[in-house]
């Protein structure tokens, strides 16, 4: 936890890191991705007038497990992931957050989980209190915030069945065909992905070893159905049998 420590505190960040609010609302690239797609252009000075735009290095500590949860944060730009620590030092990564994703949205008094950058990241720092207010007088802002909420519980579901009940291949399948499907949300291309988290990451993200999971990328090309690239691109070859395998259909 040295690290969550020494990074940089996003609440009293230096002048420097900070970019201008009402600028940055409107050359957002993530807007239409982010929870301000229910906030009508005309109406963009009721989020401008409370938000800051910061920005992390990779490696920097956006929250901490168990600090006050005072804000809000929307990934604008970059990948972060999402993890808690056990007691006995082993970490547990959540998930990995993409540009239009919320941070803190669970109404707890403390953050439950740590957030760090794993690419240079741009996001949104909204004050939790007086976001509230703003929610509460925008009700479309409101419904977006519960579909959010809905989709992070099926989501959480989904990684309890894969975590207890997928074999090691059908988990990395799984993993693989989430970020197809989310780039296919997106209107980008369905057919490759890249990979801003090691090995590792998905290992504790996905309940194996690093070790497994490797063997599993190198049994997934050889078996023709990916093909590793530079700059940790993924291309996917064989689609439909990535899906049935995520499915459950193991070979």
């Amino acid at each position: 936890m040295a690290m969550a420590y020494a990074a940089l505190n996003t609440i009293n960040e230096p002048a420097e890191r900070r970019c201008n609010a009402a600028a940055g609302c409107v050359n957002c690239g993530a807007r239409e991705l982010s929870v301000c797609a229910a906030m009508p252009a005309s109406d963009m000075s009721r989020v401008t007038s409370i938000v800051s735009h910061r920005r992390a290095d990779a490696g920097e500590t956006l929250l901490n497990e168990g600090d006050k949860a005072t804000h809000f944060l929307n990934i604008v730009d970059g990948t972060v992931k999402v993890y808690k620590l056990l007691p006995d030092g082993r970490r547990q990564i959540t998930g990995f957050l993409y540009p239009g994703d919320l941070l803190g949205l669970a109404f707890n008094d403390t953050y439950t989980s740590t957030v760090e950058a794993l690419t240079p990241v741009k996001y949104c720092l909204f004050p939790r209190r007086q976001f509230e207010r703003v929610v509460d007088e925008f009700r479309p802002m409101e419904k977006q915030l519960l579909a959010r909420a809905s989709n992070e519980l099926v989501a959480a579901q989904e990684q309890m069945v894969m975590l207890g009940r997928k074999t090691a291949q059908e988990k990395i399948a799984s993993f693989l065909m989430a970020l197809i499907d989310r780039n296919r949300r997106v209107n980008k291309r369905s057919d490759s992905v890249v990979l801003t988290m090691t090995r590792a990451d998905i290992a504790d993200y996905l309940g194996l070893t690093t070790e497994t999971v490797s063997r599993g990328f190198t049994r997934l090309k050889t078996e023709g159905w990916i093909e590793l690239c530079a700059g940790g691109k993924v291309r996917v070859c064989d689609v439909e049998a990535l899906s049935e395998l995520a499915a459950g259909a193991d070979r």
